[in-house]
């Protein structure tokens, strides 16, 4: 995790629904390093999960694919 998330330029995901269950990830950041910073678009100075591109990317594909199922 890191705590760096304040100087990177973040975008909410497409997926995050208007409820506020919202996540923002920084892609020029990931385009330069390699590393998907994530983070709660409802704390902006908390931490930042940071995730390798490759896993990021699997990640996407399940969500887009519905593979994670929902939960109660």
């Amino acid at each position: 995790m890191t705590s760096e998330s304040t100087t990177q330029q973040w975008v909410k995901s497409s997926y995050s629904d208007n409820g506020g269950s919202c996540v923002e990830w920084a892609p020029a950041t990931a385009s330069a390093t390699g590393i998907v910073p994530v983070r709660d678009s409802k704390n902006p100075g908390g931490p930042a999960l940071a995730v390798a591109a490759d896993a990021f990317t699997s990640f996407v594909a399940g969500v887009k694919t519905e593979s994670f199922g929902t939960t109660a």
